[in-house]
């Protein structure tokens, strides 16, 4: 007999809910994650603030005005113990959005566990551990490709013992999508990523070949999902098929379980727009759907950025309003009661099928490349050249984003009120430098000088650097000593920026480029500039590439340059326009600290700020002496270039009166 139209099935388990939380403190961050974990939520992912994401302590020169402002900041053991007071960990599954100083804050949290009465052995969670993702689209990776590989080699293989229940690399193709990459790329990109770090694990000879099959099924995957649901739940379909295939007939794992393409997501923040921002509801519940409408592929875990993201760090209100879009999806709809309702879609089926072909010939020329680390250079100039060609496709209204190039009417929205994000006390940064300098003088000097000793002889003589790591984290390390022990060793890196090998230049962009060829003078040069530590470069290789499409001279070395570096750079190369980028909420702390060095050096040239700037702060920065403040509302690129020229013809007639 048929059920009955209208009477609940039984349903499957629903997906991990989980919200991108911590910010300012680990006590304030704890406070939140209480809050959201008595609200529903199952599970936690840290946020953690750029310091701590690249290696430094709060009171190192590039950490000013970055403590605590993209994510919590996690020092030392302390930190980490605040962090997650009261929260049992042999009972939570916790994710951390960590990669160049994932073995510290892994060694931290284990640490934590011993300290409470756990093993690592019931330690069940995430560490991201992604560092290719970090050298093509994010920027918080510290050391080059091949010494990054072996440390999260050693990770991988540490957990493979030690930490059994938990995800030691969670290969991101997030990011990817934000930096512009096409389904095709994200799913070959990281899939060659998997297959590189794979590979070098089991070369390593650190996991014996019975414990293979475990490791390979530790590998999970954290991806994005744009507002084309229909082509994203295809490529998630394309996902399944391919790592399926690739751990058959590349590692031999004969356990269908094993070779299950295990997922979280984070709905698309790239599509998010600070133009009528209530639109972004709309946008993150069919993103939503892509990951969960088909049973066969459907995500293990979703995070949900909040309708506001756009416009600075979400409200707990705002991440709860995110939280329930995912609780009505699963406990209220009957979206878990049934099989996968795309099998047999002709549809589906055949744009699935085009999208494995294209990735496996895609993920073949990495593979021949010599793998996706030998190939970071040319795989980041494929996105910055695939992102451009999509900032010209909305330029020119070829691509509809509601509310920014189409159907711009609108009336005021009730719910941007005043203090309507969360703004990070600047008085932050000041007690966390007290916090460490206490910290650091109440601890035993010669144990932490000892387990300093011990990491550095350890990673010279080629050891799994876990072991070293922890012994660190509880003899009371911090997250910059750490780091800095291994830079001693392996350096630091400059990624490639990608700008050479992208152009899409439009016909606006060339009537600007007409006039700056006209110019008394010659063509501008522009030396485009990322301070702080902020790594999201996407913005800036954009202006690059236009500027570049635009007849102008560019000049741009990439990311986290300090403000002498800056002024260093347009004391010797001249340019006509300093422009500044940056996105990660520091902006009224690291711009006047550039226009102070640029000073001293009587650098005297129009300087433009772009950036996720609110509109209360722009008013400041012109009174300090910015020539133009861009925010994610100015995407007509021609239009900002054609600025430029009118900011050099303007400045170079100045010069000369």
């Amino acid at each position: 007999m048929a059920e009955p139209f209208g009477v609940p099935r039984t349903s499957d388990r629903a997906w991990m809910m989980r919200t991108y939380s911590g910010h300012s403190t680990a006590a304030a961050s704890n406070a939140l994650y209480k809050t959201n974990l008595a609200k529903g939520q199952t599970g936690l992912s840290i946020a953690f603030d750029l310091p701590t994401q690249t290696g430094h302590d709060p009171d190192h020169a590039l950490a000013t005005g970055e403590v605590g402002k993209v994510g919590v900041p996690v020092v030392h053991s302390g930190h980490m113990a605040a962090l997650l007071d009261g929260i049992p960990l042999d009972e939570m599954n916790t994710s951390m959005t960590i990669n160049a100083t994932a073995p510290w804050l892994l060694a931290l949290y284990i640490a934590q566990a011993r300290a409470t009465g756990v093993t690592e052995s019931q330690l069940r969670g995430t560490t991201q551990n992604d560092l290719l993702k970090e050298f093509l689209s994010r920027g918080t990776y510290i050391f080059g490709p091949d010494d990054s590989r072996t440390l999260t080699v050693d990770m991988i293989a540490f957990c493979a013992t030690h930490l059994p229940s938990w995800n030691p690399m969670n290969v991101c193709s997030y990011h990817l999508q934000e930096a512009g990459a096409t389904p095709v790329q994200e799913v070959a990109f990281a899939l060659a990523n998997a297959v590189d770090i794979l590979d070098a694990v089991r070369d390593s000879g650190q996991v014996e070949s019975d414990r293979f099959d475990a490791v390979v099924a530790s590998i999970s995957f954290f991806v994005n999902a744009s507002v084309r649901f229909v082509e994203e739940t295809c490529k998630m379909r394309a996902f399944t098929q391919m790592w399926d295939r690739i751990c058959e007939e590349r590692y031999g794992v004969t356990d269908p379980n094993a070779r299950r393409f295990r997922y979280g997501v984070q709905v698309n923040s790239l599509g998010l727009t600070k133009q009528q921002p209530e639109n972004n509801l709309q946008r993150i519940v069919l993103e939503t759907l892509g990951v969960t409408l088909s049973k066969s592929a459907r995500a293990r875990s979703i995070q949900l950025p909040a309708w506001n993201e756009a416009l600075g760090l979400p409200r707990p209100w705002d991440q709860q309003w995110s939280l329930r879009i995912q609780q009505v999806l699963a406990e209220e709809s009957d979206l878990l009661e049934f099989d996968d309702i795309f099998e047999g879609s002709h549809v589906i089926e055949a744009r699935t099928a085009d999208l494995v072909d294209a990735a496996t010939a895609e993920l073949d020329d990495i593979v021949e490349r010599g793998g996706a680390f030998a190939a970071v250079g040319e795989l980041k100039g494929r996105l910055v050249a695939s992102h451009t060609e999509r900032m010209r496709r909305i330029e020119s209204g070829a691509q509809t984003v509601v509310g920014v190039n189409a159907y711009t009417d609108t009336e005021p929205s009730p719910l941007s009120e005043e203090g309507g994000i969360v703004e990070v006390d600047p008085a932050v940064q000041a007690e966390l430098i007290e916090d460490v300098m206490a910290w650091r003088a109440g601890r035993d000097r010669a144990r932490v000088d000892a387990a300093l000793e011990r990491l550095r002889s350890d990673v010279e003589e080629g050891h799994n650097v876990m072991p070293a790591t922890i012994a660190l984290a509880e003899a009371g390390g911090t997250t910059g000593e750490w780091a800095d022990a291994l830079r001693d060793i392996y350096g630091t890196y400059t990624a490639p920026t990608g700008v050479v090998a992208a152009g899409a230049s439009s016909s606006e962009l060339r009537v600007v480029a007409r006039r700056s060829a006209s110019l008394s003078g010659g063509p501008p040069r522009v030396l485009v500039a990322k301070p702080g530590l902020d790594g999201h470069s996407n913005g800036a290789e954009q202006i690059a590439v236009a500027a570049r499409d635009a007849g102008m001279e560019v000049i741009y070395h990439g990311i986290r340059r300090t403000p002498d570096e800056i002024a260093a750079a347009a004391e010797t190369e001249d340019p006509d326009v300093i422009g500044l980028s940056i996105l990660s909420g520091s902006h009224m702390t690291v711009i006047p600290a550039v226009l102070d060095a640029l000073a001293l050096r009587d650098v005297d040239v129009p300087v433009v700020v772009g950036g996720i700037i609110p509109d209360a702060d722009r008013a400041a920065l012109t009174s300090l002496g910015i020539a133009r403040v861009y925010t994610p509302t100015d995407f007509e690129l021609s239009k900002l270039m054609a600025d430029l020229v009118d900011l050099t013809e303007s400045s170079r007639a100045a010069m000369l009166s």
